[in-house]
């Protein structure tokens, strides 16, 4: 993918009009909290990514689905790379990396299931490595997340879900101004087994 395409977000507190039927946007504007904390993920990504999984298998898995043993390879994640920007391109996902502080990636935020007309949603998600986490990491990414969403992209509203138990992700959402909207009982099959989660949303008040 060219340099060209990595995103930029706007400040918060810049959000565009909303629109439900605006073309993709694939530019956004660094803004001086949150640059440089996500960017377009690419095909060069897959290495990095696999030594993340790897490296954090044991401590993603109570929080994740059930994954082939493909999918902590190089060549998994090409394809899982791949598959996530075709989506990109027919405008139903933005899938970033997260960055830490030196500009190494050291996870993935994607807004998936992205609607337009009268509902201009989408659902967001993440995930960072076992040696990352605890570090503002997924807060910083969140926050650019949804500066992106509520900025040129122009959307409503962003849901994300997480397992009853997981508060670390309950604080990340609650700190960037998410709030908890029910219980989904068994919402989700995670860890090969189905299991309640709690919803939270975020609704752009400018839009």
């Amino acid at each position: 993918m060219p340099r060209d395409d990595l995103y930029r977000v706007e400040a918060r507190g810049t959000s565009a009009a909303c629109r439900s039927d605006e073309p993709w946007i694939h530019r956004f504007w660094h803004s001086r909290d949150v640059r440089n904390r996500i960017r377009l993920i690419e095909l060069a990504d897959a290495e990095r990514l696999t030594e993340l999984l790897i490296g954090s298998r044991e401590y993603l898995a109570p929080w994740e689905p059930h994954r082939a043993e493909d999918y902590f390879t190089v060549e998994g994640q090409r394809l899982v790379v791949e598959q996530a920007l075709a989506r990109h391109a027919r405008g139903e996902v933005v899938p970033w990396v997260i960055l830490d502080e030196g500009g190494d990636v050291a996870g993935r935020l994607t807004l998936s299931d992205v609607v337009r007309g009268p509902f201009l949603s989408c659902h967001m998600g993440y995930w960072v490595g076992v040696d990352q986490a605890g570090r503002g990491l997924a807060t910083h990414a969140t926050e650019a997340a949804v500066a992106a969403a509520f900025g040129n992209l122009g959307l409503h509203r962003i849901q994300a879900g997480t397992l009853v138990d997981n508060v670390a992700s309950q604080r990340v959402l609650e700190k960037t101004g998410f709030e908890l909207i029910g219980l989904a009982p068994r919402y989700l099959r995670i860890a090969d087994a189905w299991r309640d989660h709690l919803l939270f949303q975020r609704i752009n008040d400018d839009c």
